[in-house]
This record gives C-alpha cells, sequence and structure tokens, in this order.
C-alpha cells in the first residue's frame, strides 16, 4: 500500500511540479493529462519526487505520533497503512489500527494529540520552504476550466507576513514543497475536528465526556452549513461523521482528569486547529 501511495502521490506531486514551472494554477484537466504522461513516460514521475516526499513524511509523522503514543501507554497496534488514491494528492491518508483498549482519560489524550501536534512541527518547515520560494502572481493564470483555488490557512498568512512581507498570501503559488505541507496541515485540521472517534474527538473526550457528545452531535449540523455556503466537500465530511456517530465507543475505565501539562498541550492542539483550518479549502473555477 505505501509503494502504491508512492506511485499515485508522484502523479499528484508531478501535476502541481508542471503547474508550478507553467505559473498556472493547478487543475482537473491537467491532472488527468499527468496521468497519461505519466503512463507513457514513467520518467516524468521524477518532477514528483519533492511533492510525494514531503507529503509521505508528514503524515507518517502524524501516525508515528499516535504509535509511539499508544507504545508509551503498552496500547497495542499497527504500524502505519497508507491510503493510494488517483486523486489530486494522490492518497486518503494514513491510519493505524489499535488493537487493544485505551483504558484511561490521559492515554486518550496522549494518543489522540500526538498525532496532530508532531504532523503539525514536521509540516512548518517544509511550508516555510515554500514560501520563500513561492512564486508572487496577484492574477494567477487560469482558463476557467476546472481550475483549483487553494484556502489560505492562519499560519500560511503568518508565514508569509514573516517570509515574504511585500505580498499577500492569496497571491502566492507555492512549489510542489510548499504545496504538499499545505495537504499536510489540511489533514491536520480534519483530524483535529472535535468529534466522534477523530482525534480532535479524543481529545475533547478526554476533557469532558459530556462535551464530547454534544459537540459530536452538533459539529455535522455546522458542516451542513458551510457546506451549503462555502465548500460542498463538507457536506461529504458531516456524513461520514454522521456515520461515526454508529461505532461503539470502548469504555474509558481510568477517568483520572488531565493533569495541568496535558490541559496546556490541549490548548495548544486547539490553536493549531484554529492555525490550520479553512472554512472554504478548495474551490474550482
Amino acid at each position: 500500500m505505501f509503494l502504491l501511495t508512492l506511485l499515485t502521490s508522484l502523479v499528484g506531486g508531478a501535476h502541481f511540479a508542471s503547474a508550478y514551472a507553467h505559473n498556472q494554477a493547478a487543475s482537473f484537466e491537467t491532472l488527468f493529462e499527468t496521468f497519461r504522461l505519466a503512463y507513457r513516460h514513467p520518467s516524468f514521475l521524477l518532477n514528483g519526487i519533492p511533492f510525494a516526499i514531503t507529503l509521505l513524511t508528514i503524515l507518517l509523522a502524524h501516525e508515528l505520533g499516535h504509535y509511539f503514543a499508544c507504545r508509551h501507554h503498552h496500547i497495542q497496534s499497527s504500524y502505519p497503512f497508507f491510503i493510494p488514491a488517483p486523486t489530486l494528492i494522490g492518497t486518503f491518508g494514513a491510519f493505524l489500527l489499535i488493537r487493544s483498549p485505551i483504558r484511561s482519560s490521559r492515554a486518550l489524550f496522549d494518543v489522540g494529540a500526538s498525532g496532530p501536534l508532531v504532523g503539525f512541527l514536521v509540516a512548518l518547515p517544509p511550508l516555510a520552504y515554500g514560501v520563500l520560494h513561492a512564486r508572487v502572481i496577484p492574477e494567477l493564470a487560469t482558463d476557467g476550466n476546472g481550475d483549483l483555488i487553494f484556502g489560505v490557512p492562519l499560519i500560511l498568512k503568518f508565514m508569509t507576513a514573516a517570509l515574504q512581507p511585500n505580498a499577500h498570501a492569496s497571491d502566492l503559488l507555492l512549489n510542489p514543497v510548499g504545496r504538499a505541507a499545505w495537504v499536510g496541515l489540511f489533514a491536520t485540521a480534519l483530524n483535529l475536528l472535535p468529534v466522534g472517534q477523530l482525534d480532535g474527538g479524543h481529545i475533547v473526550r478526554s476533557l469532558s465526556p459530556r462535551a464530547h457528545r454534544l459537540v459530536t452531535l452538533l459539529l455535522p449540523l455546522v458542516l451542513v452549513l458551510l457546506g451549503a455556503f462555502l465548500w460542498q466537500g463538507w457536506l461529504l465530511w458531516a456524513a461520514i461523521l454522521v456515520g461515526l456517530l454508529f461505532f461503539r465507543m470502548a469504555p474509558i475505565y481510568d477517568p483520572t482528569p488531565l493533569n495541568p501539562n496535558r490541559r496546556f498541550a490541549a490548548f495548544v492542539a486547539l490553536i493549531v486547529f484554529l492555525l490550520c483550518f479553512m472554512p472554504s479549502p478548495l474551490q474550482v473555477r
């Protein structure tokens, strides 16, 4: 699965590299052309190495954060699995299987928070590199035929202000390394949604099971509203979160409250979520 994910990510990376080289927005039309070109000329995939290696490193760091937290608490888990997909980024992410109960609130917090926090930290250097080497194009070249407009998270705005003070974040055409970091940040925001059995849900449940139940019921409604007015992809996520309601969550046998350090880490996780979350992450023009 990892090798297949590497292959599909190379295709996505080659697509971003081609768009960056021509100062153009990525588009679904050129993505389909990239698949055909990669089939006829496999060496073209070498252009996708920076994107693929950066993205898979961020995803692996995220999952290893979970893995070593499980090891610390003597929780049995699998090694990370990668999910290949012939999509814009070449993957549906990665996951690991937890094969034994998480018995305490503190263990639940550690397992939930470790992945997003580690993944976020690993994504920052390639994002900085991407901003430093981004091309400032106020009128990004598009032809209106499936061109993709990427959202701008707060962390990208702050990094642009620090590293490209004369540019607006929305005018940056990120290179493939920066775009891979963007994908990693978006994945971090999705995982930190404070609901169900997502990482953010684990964090909220470790703090307050009652708040977790309430947010798990209300957040899909919020995503439906976001999907109706901003990005239709939120409708799919609302459906996924509703589906998670039918999965039984294992009981917590040791509800010892989180210590001050973990509560501070929960606050940091909230800040990371706000820095990465985008109400409208992707638009097609």
